[in-house]
């Protein structure tokens, strides 16, 4: 406990799945906490329920002018940033027949676009003060490819690519490094399930070709955010591939 005590975090995605399980870690650990969220009632109520001072901030990462004012409001009530972690995302399945010019921009923008705009406005603004860690939420598809994926895969490889450029231009005073998780049990998850034919078959066809034969908990991808954030103070561009050891095999 208490590893991030004093510290200030900023979170997108706050408001369902890993970002909201990074915010509890966070909080846990002593760590003032702003929430960004494209839906303000969900993001607010979990705030509320945080307490140590957590705050909220609206805004679509995909939208680099709601980024800056949010990452701007974030750090002014929290009287600085620390650490930040990019957990906003969104995952379709869709066949590349399919795969439209908009369906692919809205997971570029999101998943990609979007890290790199809230890495941008906040690494510069650590830089030019105290320093800090960024971490990126990439994906096993940042570095396997998958049919039905090809957007998401392509979105994820490049917060790989992102994180190693970013780590470079901002050393030394802020870390940039990513966790790269296997299928993790998020109602984003199950709802790419909902997208097929049978989705009971999705899941044990999912949990069968990961060798620790389960879904990763949004807590165990938390944690190793807490490790990146608070511990690793050496690491930096790295990737830690939390997957079951779906990329192994």
């Amino acid at each position: 406990m208490g590893r991030l005590e004093g510290k200030a975090a900023l979170i997108t995605g706050g408001s369902s799945g890993i970002g909201e399980a990074a915010a509890r870690v966070l909080v846990r650990e002593g760590a003032r906490v702003g929430l960004v969220a494209r839906r303000a009632g969900p993001v607010e109520s979990l705030a509320a329920g945080l307490g140590n001072g957590t705050v909220t901030a609206v805004a679509d990462v995909a939208d680099p002018v709601a980024v800056a004012r949010s990452v701007k409001e974030v750090a002014e009530r929290l009287g600085g940033l620390d650490v930040v972690v990019n957990s906003a995302g969104i995952a379709q399945p869709i066949a590349l027949a399919d795969l439209h010019p908009e369906a692919w921009r809205e997971t570029i923008d999101i998943n990609l676009s979007g890290s790199f705009y809230v890495a941008r406005e906040a690494g510069l603004r650590m830089a030019a003060d105290s320093g800090g860690t960024i971490v990126n939420l990439g994906s096993e598809l940042s570095v396997l490819g998958m049919a039905m994926y090809v957007a998401y895969s392509a979105s994820k490889a490049g917060v790989v690519g992102l994180t190693k450029a970013l780590a470079a231009e901002l050393a030394p005073k802020v870390t940039v490094n990513a966790v790269l998780p296997g299928p993790v049990d998020t109602p984003m998850l199950e709802a790419e399930f909902n997208c097929f034919p049978d989705p009971d078959a999705a899941f044990q066809a999912t949990v069968d070709r990961v060798p620790l034969r389960r879904l990763a908990t949004a807590d165990e991808v938390a944690e190793a955010v807490l490790y990146l954030a608070a511990d690793a103070a050496y690491a930096t561009g790295m990737t830690l591939e939390l997957d079951g050891g779906s990329t192994i095999v």
